[in-house]
Order: C-alpha cells, then sequence, then structure tokens
C-alpha cells in the first residue's frame, strides 16, 4: 500500500452536483433556481430586516427613551473605600491626582462620593460632586470636602 494508491471506499463519497450543464445532467434549464423573479437572477441579495414587504419587525415597535447628550458621568467613591484608600497608602489628602496616581481612575473621569461606609481618619477631599450624607461623614471626621 502506498500514497498514490489510496483510494475511498466505495459508494462513500459522492460527486459534485454540477449545475448549469444541459438538461442531461438533470440541473440544467433554470438551474434548480425556479422560474424568473429576483431570487433567479445573480447578484439577487435581500437586505437583513426584509420581511417581505411586510412592516419590519424593529419598525412596528415603539420608539423608546432619551439619551441625554449633557449627561455627567462620576466614577462613584463610597466612605469605605475612601477610608481603605487611606488605610492603604496612608494619605489624608485625597485629589484627583492622587486617584489617578494610584491608579483609582483614569485621565478625564470625573468622582462622587457617595455615603455607603463609616469614615473614622480625617481626610480632606478634593472631588467634582459629593452627597450630602457622604460630606455630613467627612465633616464629622474632621475632614473637609472641596469641590472642582
Amino acid at each position: 500500500m502506498k500514497l498514490h494508491n489510496l483510494k475511498p471506499a466505495a459508494g462513500s463519497t459522492k460527486g459534485k452536483k454540477r449545475i448549469a450543464r444541459g438538461q442531461g445532467s438533470g440541473y440544467g434549464g433554470t438551474s434548480t433556481r425556479g422560474h424568473k423573479g429576483a431570487k433567479s437572477r445573480s447578484g439577487y441579495k435581500t437586505k437583513r430586516n426584509f420581511e417581505g414587504g411586510q412592516m419590519p419587525l424593529q419598525m412596528r415597535l415603539p420608539k423608546v427613551g432619551f439619551k441625554n447628550p449633557n449627561r455627567t458621568k462620576h466614577v462613584p467613591l463610597n466612605l469605605e473605600q475612601i477610608q481603605a484608600i487611606a488605610d492603604k497608602f496612608k494619605l489624608n489628602k485625597i485629589d484627583l491626582e492622587a486617584l489617578r496616581e494610584h491608579g483609582l481612575i483614569r485621565r478625564n473621569q470625573t468622582v462622587k462620593v457617595l455615603g455607603r461606609g463609616e469614615l473614622t481618619t480625617k481626610v480632606d477631599l478634593t472631588v467634582n460632586a459629593v452627597s450630602a450624607s457622604a460630606k455630613e461623614a467627612v465633616e464629622k471626621a474632621g475632614g473637609s470636602v472641596n469641590l472642582v
């Protein structure tokens, strides 16, 4: 047995379907495309959501919602996270530059301090926004809040 002698078993493979090679092939004439119409012609392609002329689903459903182009999205920072940052990096003055330096926010991100957790360390914060409960907790611990 050699490589050039190898053949598949008899009846295990089928021949290629030769379309449009005359009536004798059985696939001549319309070449398995039916009769006339756009689908029988070359270059035929439907649009992705085309439903045969019926109103497409995405046009039948109502428009919903509104996206405010002027929305400012802040990175939330809770009091418990500020306490962890102050303990880990031994900081008593936390501003945007310090947060960027330690990889907690990206270059153009803004920060809002929220009131979840407890703050025991005196910390001076310089951030973009702060909730009322967070401001109260920071001042109660002896720190201060400055808005940029």
